[in-house]
């Protein structure tokens, strides 16, 4: 049992579908791959770690199976957490000291009350977008409640906002969205007018929810979701993770071989000379400015972040926007680097990765390109341009 619910028993699947039980160490460089994939956001990774090893010590299985495979009638929902990914001030933490503590993952709670609204046991579970905490959070749901985790996700890589998804851009309804957050508060939203919309109000829910707030979304029949996915995301997590463990185990450069294992290129080696951010409307918004180093002596490199990577210039001309994946390493500790956390004097690889190309139609321009963000350019995708 689990927070008086029953769980579904994972094992009377088996036979059923083609399932692969992850390892710890499977599930370590899935969350390392989506950290390098959320370009800058989608969570801390050790926030992630925590929760992988929490389930293991309460003897929890993780079990991923292909999306091809899932039952066409099965029911799944994508539960994720919502809000800006920069630390709290001490002032905002004095105004939540007083209220209770659920003692649980908010997004499992908003899971379930998403079950009883819907009077729906549901069996599976995808993950909103690849991140280092958010990812880790839709598997440690899955795990908690006895749900399989999907092959798949609707971006391919972190996304700032609700309608950043594939299922937008492939018209799956975002409703109804259930809610919970660290103190005990849970609501429905039966209907939104879109997921515009739905974006405003969940944001605004995690403003007062210490910038952070559970979510369940796009509750669907798995033959809905199957065309508005983007298939085998979190195996391409893995390859990225393993690559980039592989690398540093051999003492190899991590960032020139993620640059090669993802078709994409290593595009600038800087220090940091200037950061900035701060925390807006649930958002982490800020800049990060580097000076060129070895053979990018001379030259400067800007980034621009809303929770993730953006957009980037080189010498005052854009350089790299998104869709394309903008994703930075330290290379001290050889980790990738989640924004605000940057230091004056950091040195730091920046790696480019070329989008899924379900976000490089018009229409996922339309929603996930630079003018999305208010930059009236045109995408210039990198894989055209370093053939």
């Amino acid at each position: 049992m689990i927070l008086g619910r029953m769980i579904v028993d994972i094992s009377s699947l088996k036979g059923e579908y083609s399932m692969k039980k992850l390892s710890k160490q499977d599930l370590y460089d899935i969350l390392y791959g989506c950290t390098i994939l959320g370009t800058g956001g989608g969570g801390e990774l050790e926030e992630g770690l925590k929760l992988i090893d929490r389930a293991f010590e309460k003897g929890k299985e993780f079990i991923l199976v292909d999306l091809d495979e899932v039952d066409e009638e099965a029911m799944i929902a994508t539960p994720y957490m919502c809000g800006a990914i920069s630390p709290i001030t001490e002032e905002e933490e004095k105004k939540y000291r007083d209220l209770p503590q659920i003692g649980e993952e908010p997004a499992v709670h908003a899971f379930i009350a998403m079950e009883e609204y819907m009077g729906k046991e549901f069996q599976g579970v995808i993950s909103t977008e690849l991140g280092g905490a958010n990812t880790a959070i839709a598997f440690y749901t899955a795990a908690m409640l006895g749900k399989y985790i999907i092959d798949a996700d609707p971006a391919g890589r972190s996304v700032p906002e609700l309608q950043h998804s594939t299922y937008y851009i492939n018209n799956l309804p975002i409703d109804p969205i259930a809610v919970a957050n660290e103190f005990g508060d849970k609501a429905i939203f039966t209907k939104v007018v879109d997921d515009f919309r739905a974006e405003a109000l969940v944001r605004s829910l995690a403003v007062v929810s210490k910038n952070s707030i559970g979510v369940v979304d796009h509750p669907a029949k798995a033959r809905d979701l199957k065309k508005a996915v983007i298939p085998n995301a979190i195996s391409y997590a893995l390859k990225i993770g393993q690559s980039y463990r592989q690398a540093k185990e051999a003492g190899e450069n991590p960032a020139q071989k993620v640059a090669e294992v993802g078709e994409g290129i290593l595009r600038f080696r800087g220090r940091v000379k200037e950061f900035d951010w701060k925390t807006e409307a649930g958002f982490t918004i800020g800049n990060t400015i580097l000076e060129g180093i070895d053979t990018y002596q001379g030259d400067e490199y800007k980034i621009w972040f809303k929770n993730e990577n953006i957009i980037s210039w080189l010498n005052g001309t854009i350089d790299m926007t998104v869709p394309d994946l903008i994703c930075i390493f330290n290379e001290k500790t050889k980790e990738p680097v989640t924004n605000p956390y940057f230091e004056k004097g950091m040195e730091v690889a920046v790696v480019v990765l070329p989008a899924p190309e379900e976000w490089t139609t018009e229409r996922g321009l339309e929603v996930f390109g630079p003018k999305s963000f208010g930059y009236m350019v045109e995408y210039n995708p990198m894989k055209k341009r370093f053939k």
